[in-house]
């Protein structure tokens, strides 16, 4: 019964102590072998984490290796609490000389543009003093502007596509009907004896609004989803270039800020964002409820990983509410390139008892999956699809 928390006792003093002398602690009365307390995989990689930062004997640091940083600043978040992860940042600025690396253009220049160095410096924009901030708006804007050239164009045509496609109306009356779709379509019924076209198809026009689809982003900006954020922030600023849908991007974590006013720059967006914090879907959801126009024209992409810090039995009953509305409910755990993502278990089964699949989308396949979902296609056989593709 004493065993296990003997050995956390410690593990947990040889992550304060570090290595040298505290990997020598015998085994004669601690139980643990000739050998001295080893680290497990896990450990020995927070061990190396802190020991970058704070081992007082360590020869230089990691300010003049742009990779290591972007590595280290990472593998914090990955191993430690927001309220440990700002404190350690804080200590990086001062031990690691990392604010001189950021004030140093010539060097962030040498910098590969790369989504996690934006997740990266946004989660540090905090602490950061104003000209610090401001060299890494430069940095950002290079990485966004490179996104943008790989993205857009994709995210365009897919959606422009869809919604051409959409639209048309197979029914039309006198007063609807295209004639040059129609007449295009009908060319293989041309009769020769009447020099006329039987039109056994019409093709309408589609409803007059301003905007035919209308498109929220509801993104968790917690830690873990700090890349997520960043692709659904520049994928927002592109849709809300394209005038045949309305784009609103709102993030939160335990308040909720509505960004749609800084979509036309997404360099602000990003900004506008504050990683880390807690999560509370239920209320983000109902901020997103209340911009609902059209549900029926509605789609509602939520991007979380749905560990739920808020009120779960409210946040169930709300997703159910706007499912019975009518809106396309998404749910996308992670959108980026990172792998499997860890997610909530219990919640994605209940949106699965919704009809709504919850999965992770890489950012090349988003402008199809947008398009897809303005086409009403069956989203689970969109990613078996894609599975298998």
């Amino acid at each position: 019964m004493t065993e296990a928390p003997e050995q956390e006792r410690l593990r947990r003093w040889r992550l304060i102590l570090g290595g040298g002398a505290a990997d020598g602690i015998t085994g004669s009365s601690h139980g643990t072998g000739d050998d001295g307390f080893s680290l497990g995989a896990s450990d020995q990689a927070i061990d190396q984490t802190l020991g970058a930062l704070y081992d007082g004997d360590r020869q230089g640091g990691l300010g003049g290796s742009s990779p290591k940083v972007a590595r280290w600043l990472g593998d914090i978040r990955t191993y430690f609490p927001t309220s440990v992860v700002k404190v350690m940042q804080q200590d990086a600025l001062e031990r690691l000389n990392l604010r001189q690396m950021l004030l140093e253009p010539e060097l962030l220049e040498a910098v590969e543009p790369d989504v996690h160095l934006v997740s990266n410096l946004l989660s540090l924009s905090g602490v950061m003093p104003g000209k610090t901030k401001e060299t890494a708006r430069i940095v950002v804007r290079r990485v966004v502007e490179d996104l943008i050239r790989k993205l857009e164009n994709p995210t365009r045509q897919a959606i422009l596509g869809s919604l051409n496609r959409s639209i048309r109306n197979r029914r039309p009356r006198h007063h609807e009907i295209d004639w040059h779709r129609t007449i295009r379509a009908n060319l293989k019924h041309y009769q020769p004896q009447y020099r006329s076209i039987i039109p056994e198809t019409r093709i309408g026009f589609g409803r007059k609004r301003s905007a035919l689809r209308d498109i929220i982003l509801c993104v968790d900006q917690s830690g873990s989803m700090a890349t997520s954020v960043v692709y659904a922030g520049i994928f927002s600023a592109v849709l809300a270039s394209l005038p045949a849908v309305q784009t609103k991007l709102v993030v939160f974590d335990t308040a909720v800020v509505d960004l749609t006013d800084l979509l036309q720059d997404p360099v602000e967006v990003l900004f506008g964002t504050q990683l880390g914090g807690g999560t509370d879907i239920n209320q983000a959801l109902a901020y997103c409820q209340g911009l609902v126009r059209q549900p029926q024209d509605t789609i509602l992409v939520l991007i979380s990983d749905l560990y739920e810090g808020g009120n779960s039995d409210e946040m169930r009953k709300r997703i159910s509410a706007l499912v019975a509305s009518g809106i396309q409910f998404i749910t996308l755990l992670a959108l980026n390139d990172d792998g499997a993502p860890c997610y909530d278990h219990s919640n994605t089964k209940f949106m699965a008892s919704l009809g709504i699949l919850a999965f992770a989308c890489t950012p090349d396949r988003f402008p199809d999956l947008m398009a897809a979902a303005i086409n009403r296609q069956d989203l689970n056989q969109w990613v078996a699809a894609q599975e298998t593709s």
